[in-house]
């Protein structure tokens, strides 16, 4: 298995980090395979593929290029640069300021990299011997951004926070184990400063000075990477989907259709929590879906919570809504 030898300075310095890069590799890789993990996912890929496959059908370059870079077992490493926090003066980077890292990879790296992702299929093919790599990788990148993630990006941006709360709780409440264990497939904290990222027999690193980050995506894929730097402290990131329930309702509250009549009764932005609740949520669901403030979603369940429109019960640590009978009753009025 592969394991990174953390220490506890590294974990001490470590963070969660937004990456709207890291989202636009999650977006590409899932336009790549064509599938999808849940019903918004799917929502999403059919209305942005068809667009995709005919830019990749007149220009075989860079689809060739994108086949190699999303190798059988691993990433091109010029193609996913770890986030660096340090790099902007924004809490959450640019997107231009990070790939612009992809287009200034040189490109004898980039056509190494490419060896390594092609792995048993190399050698590399005669049409990907060439010096434009990066500049095409960054181009396809700044496409995928601008189609198909920039116009939900606020939303999802959302929805990556409140991974990060919840995480975070995790953490405050159980330490690394209880925050790494169910992060991604094949990874949990294994004890004496050790950390399985995967379940491949790839030799131990050792983190010791380096940073580490995580970095939530709300695409249903992940991976790590890596960067060595001579003038500061190499850094590793961990790219992981965000929590199923968080990821898989993104689609579901793009299309949150709320009447004319149920808004002025209950007010829009209270009747959307009660149309979201339909399947039990958490407070910070809530949050991330509405794009309404942590006090303003508290306050509308609060209030529909007294009408006897919605109900709660714990599950495990979180606390979850859900509408009761008179709540369905009452929209389904509405229809």
């Amino acid at each position: 298995m592969g394991w990174w030898q953390v220490s506890a300075d590294t974990l001490a310095g470590s963070r969660f980090v937004v990456s709207p890069l890291a989202e636009t590799i999650a977006g590409l890789k899932v336009l790549e395979r064509g599938s999808a993990a849940h019903p918004g996912e799917r929502a999403w890929l059919d209305a942005h593929r068809p667009a995709y496959r005919a830019r990749q059908e007149t220009n075989p370059v860079t689809a060739q290029l994108i086949r190699a870079a999303l190798g059988p077992t691993w990433n091109a490493d010029f193609l996913t640069p770890p986030p660096d926090p340090d790099a902007s003066d924004s809490a959450v980077p640019s997107f231009e300021e990070e790939v612009a890292r992809v287009r200034s990879a040189p490109p004898e790296a980039a056509r190494a990299d490419l060896l390594v992702s092609l792995g048993s299929k190399g050698p590399l093919p005669a049409a990907l011997r060439r010096d434009d790599l990066p500049r095409r990788m960054a181009d396809a990148l700044e496409w995928v951004w601008q189609e198909t993630v920039l116009p939900y990006w606020p939303r999802r941006r959302r929805v990556i926070e409140a991974d990060v709360v919840a995480r975070t709780a995790q953490l405050s409440q159980g330490g690394w184990a209880a925050a790494l264990d169910d992060m991604r497939p094949g990874m949990r904290w294994l004890g004496e400063s050790r950390l399985q990222i995967n379940t491949r027999t790839y030799p131990p690193r050792e983190l010791a000075g380096a940073r580490l980050m995580f970095v939530p995506v709300t695409p249903h894929t992940g991976w790590v990477s890596w960067e060595s730097a001579v003038d500061r402290p190499s850094r590793y990131a961990v790219v992981y989907p965000c929590a199923g329930t968080l990821a898989g309702a993104l689609g579901e509250a793009e299309g949150v259709s709320v009447s004319e009549a149920l808004g002025a009764l209950l007010g829009r932005a209270r009747a959307t929590v009660l149309v979201l609740l339909d399947s039990p949520k958490s407070t910070s669901q809530l949050v991330a879906l509405t794009g309404q403030g942590l006090g303003s979603v508290g306050r509308h369940l609060r209030v529909l919570r007294e009408a006897r429109l919605i109900q709660r019960r714990r599950a495990g640590r979180s606390v979850l809504y859900y509408r009761t009978p008179a709540g369905d009753c009452l929209l389904r009025a509405q229809r």
